[in-house]
């Protein structure tokens, strides 16, 4: 097998594209990085020099890994709190590029990343792959394990129910960032009702094991009541924050910055929120913090 440096470097060549679909896909930046660092562990332990076409075989991998995810996700949904989760990223090259990410968070846009976490696995796979990255449904059907005539029903269901539910206007930014405060001095009150009020009744939260430990939340909480149960009277040290772009926390106790919550918007309430404290992700986001 090749050493692990031409290893490294076949792998970089791919990564962007690898975080873009596993963005796509999974609709967190946090659960990309685990889904495309996932796949790097395969590739690393795998004997590939007899593929000829490697950009296909860790397609089919990452998209495999993310499979199988969003199946996890989705028979967790029925539980108030879970204790595990993943955490964040799209990208644009071999290290995160926060203005990329901006550009294809945009792209994608919050309504329908909702859109999307509605689908089934198997349809939302489906949908991305052929729909946004031009994979064949033959190779699809291989990675769902269903006929390509199946799988091209499922991405064309997908189809219509994306368009059909996906608003065509941007994402009132200063809407959001009254959102984001009033969340802000409820999390820190422990204002549990005014919690809900700004919550979509399908929220969820998710936290990366660095942010869970230094927070002591769990990393994993879904619908609006088990949300503002876990974060009501947490927003001890954090303040209000633009992070990339987009209103969101920031949590500096002691005034050195140790994590950040970035939001996800189904309309005017807020529909996700991911807790990210692990450093290099912290590193790669532009992140301003506000008078709040």
């Amino acid at each position: 097998m090749p050493d692990h440096d031409v290893l490294s470097a076949r792998f970089e060549e791919n990564r962007s594209h690898l975080r873009a679909m596993a963005y796509r896909m999974l609709g967190s930046t946090s659960e990309a990085d685990d889904a495309v660092q996932e796949t790097w562990l395969r590739f690393s332990r795998t004997d590939t020099s007899d593929v000829e076409n490697l950009g296909g075989w860790l397609t089919t991998v990452v998209s495999r890994v993310c499979l199988d995810m969003l199946r996890t996700r989705t028979s967790r949904r029925e539980e108030p709190m879970a204790e595990d989760g993943p955490a964040p990223a799209s990208g644009r090259g071999p290290t995160r590029d926060p203005e990329g990410e901006a550009i294809l968070a945009d792209e994608v846009g919050d309504a329908m990343m909702v859109v999307l976490d509605t689908l089934s696995p198997a349809e939302r796979l489906a949908f991305v792959l052929h729909d946004t990255f031009g994979v064949p449904f033959d190779e699809i059907a291989l990675i769902i394990d269903r006929s390509p005539a199946a799988t091209r029903q499922l991405a064309s269901r997908a189809r219509r129910r994306v368009q059909g539910a996906t608003p065509q206007t941007a994402p009132d930014r200063d809407r959001q960032r009254e959102a984001v405060s009033a969340f802000l001095a409820a999390a820190r009150n422990a204002e549990f009702d005014a919690l809900l009020e700004l919550l979509d009744p399908d929220a969820r939260v998710r936290a990366d094991s660095f942010a869970a430990k230094l927070g002591g939340t769990l990393l994993e909480a879904t619908g609006a009541t088990a949300v503002a149960r876990t974060l009501a009277g947490r927003a001890y040290g954090a303040k209000l924050a633009l992070i990339d772009g987009k209103p969101g926390i920031g949590w500096l106790p002691g005034d050195n910055l140790r994590g950040v919550m970035v939001f996800t918007f189904a309309g005017d309430r807020i529909a996700a929120i991911d807790l990210v404290g692990e450093p290099e992700r912290l590193a790669a986001f532009d992140i301003q913090l506000l008078e709040s």
